[in-house]
């Protein structure tokens, strides 16, 4: 086995990319590798099938599976109270912030929120080895020194390690780019599972962006791989399921029972969710267009359907139902922006806490008070709501395909703020930063995920806008992103950031061969 790594200048990588732990990583590239690529294929068939008429529904094949009695793994005890996880990458400065920030857990992404250049993929193992130890340290350029709290009451950590879709070119095996996926859980796991566990804790994951409990037997499969070749007990390995694109919405109760023995429960990743419908549907016509990114709640009637699906699924199971993302970035400058965040995190957190779910996620430290706040007075003195079943929801394949009934319009000013968010976005994403604050909401991938779909499938269907009356077409989203970039070059974005970022963004969101994730082409953009 013809074993490569490229070297990194990161401070602590030698602590990282030790001989023992790439070689564990090649070993599961070797053993795993294959399965991944034909999983890949299955999702492009399945695609196929839906762009010839084809639609979703819940399996037949696993009707047994849904109409059992079976539950998840018990909860260990630093999963068993979720009520509020803040989430955000690797950086050091803002992972100690979010230990420190009186969440009961920390999501350390490596996924959305993480651009993949090879430093940050390094710095992110060297982060986690210090969380794992609790010896994590930062001092700013400005000479600040940041520390975790004295006391070592920090966040439980969770890990989202990349999505199937991407290769980690900087480790090659035998000449091929091993699974990114792997890299992130192999590498974690082989430095930390142990100490982690030696401290009360253990190895636990969110996994991100599946379509099929097929997918998740996989992950089950390397959990327990892991686990054999370190010599750690089966089940060690808890996961958390993000349910954030469409396919997994009908195979919640699939996913759950190929995981059960290393599973903690599943989230509701709203934006991505949002992206993978309009993904699946891009070219099934009119009924499929969803109105512009603004008017999508969750209050919609397709998105209650999946929120008290997933409540009533997890809680039949035994798994706990994790609430989405509050991108709300309060502010400690204005007033009347942050009365706004914390009005609308508020109504967001108490319509996830009444429907039953287990906790939710924050973006900012200072949403933690709000959102613990909602969730105590819903808990009352329990650490979960596991006991609140929800037999009165039943949801069918067309309720969670109802995009007509969501309320709102297609304009061409919401065409102009996808753009103009694309753009901000895309130029931070290539310059190292993975989550940007724009207009007051934390940014990640599914951002521009969203806004590059939206348009692709507005010009193909060839949309008119409400407000002004004109129709999609190349070019005028050629005339709108000219006109954006321009703008923002005057606001004083880096001129070739922007010119990466307009290139980016056209290829994406005009190509006729619809790319699966634009992070794929932008990969070729960056180290």
């Amino acid at each position: 086995m013809d074993v490569r790594v490229s070297p990194s200048t990161i401070a602590g990588s030698e602590k990282i990319l030790t001989q023992e732990a790439i070689n564990f990583v090649a070993e599961l590239d070797q053993k795993f590798h294959e399965t991944r690529d034909l999983l890949l294929g299955a999702r492009k068939a399945r695609r196929i099938e839906l762009s010839k008429g084809g639609s979703l529904d819940f399996l037949e094949s696993t009707k047994a599976v849904r109409e059992g009695s079976w539950k998840v793994a018990p909860a260990p005890a630093d999963l068993q109270d979720r009520r509020v996880e803040i989430t955000g990458p690797t950086d050091p400065k803002m992972a100690i912030n979010a230990l420190n920030s009186g969440a009961r857990v920390w999501l350390a992404d490596l996924e959305d929120s993480n651009t993949p250049h090879w430093s940050n993929v390094v710095q992110g193992q060297v982060v986690l080895h210090g969380v794992a130890r609790k010896d994590l340290t930062f001092t700013s350029p400005e000479g600040k020194n940041y520390a975790l709290r004295e006391d070592g009451n920090i966040a439980t950590l969770i890990v989202r390690p990349r999505g199937w879709h991407f290769d980690e070119s900087h480790l090659k095996v035998d000449g091929h780019a091993v699974v990114a996926a792997l890299f992130d859980f192999g590498m974690h796991f082989y430095h930390n599972a142990k100490t982690l566990l030696a401290r009360g804790s253990g190895p636990y994951f969110y996994l991100p962006k599946m379509e099929s409990h097929l997918e998740a037997r996989l992950w089950d499969e390397i959990f327990t791989f892991a686990e054999k070749t370190l010599g750690l007990p089966h089940g060690t390995v808890r996961a958390t399921v993000l349910i954030e694109t469409i396919p997994a919405a009908f195979e919640m109760d699939e996913i759950l029972y190929e995981l059960k023995d290393h599973m903690s429960g599943l989230n509701a990743g709203r934006w991505d969710y949002m992206f993978s419908v309009i993904k699946y549907f891009r070219d099934a016509g009119p009924d499929f267009i969803l109105p512009d990114r603004n008017s999508i709640t969750m209050n919609a009637p397709m998105m209650r359907a999946y929120a008290n699906l997933l409540v009533k699924t997890c809680h039949k199971r035994g798994a706990f139902a994790m609430g989405g993302m509050a991108a709300f970035i309060p502010s400690r400058k204005d007033p009347e922006v942050n009365r706004i965040a914390l009005e609308k995190v508020r109504a967001d957190k108490e319509r996830e806490a009444n429907d039953g779910f287990d906790g939710s996620w924050v973006a900012h430290p200072d949403l933690v008070p709000v959102c613990a706040e909602i969730f105590d007075k819903f808990l009352v003195g329990r650490t979960n709501q596991l006991d609140k079943q929800r037999p009165e929801v039943n949801v069918s394949a067309e309720d969670l395909l109802s995009v007509k009934s969501i309320p709102g319009e297609v304009t061409e000013a919401g065409l102009r703020q996808n753009i103009d968010i694309a753009l901000q976005y895309l130029a931070a994403w290539l310059d190292g930063n993975g989550a940007a604050a724009i207009h007051n909401l934390m940014e990640d991938a599914a951002t521009a995920e969203i806004s590059r779909s939206q348009i692709w499938q507005q010009v193909q269907n060839r949309v008119t806008y409400k407000d002004t009356g004109r129709t999609a077409s190349p070019e005028m989203v050629r005339e709108v992103l000219a006109s954006e970039a321009t703008r923002l070059l005057v606001a004083g974005f880096d001129p070739q950031r922007m010119k990466d970022a307009s290139l980016l963004f056209e290829k994406v969101s005009l190509d006729p061969n619809y790319a699966d994730f634009l992070t794929l082409p932008a990969m070729e953009m960056i180290d």
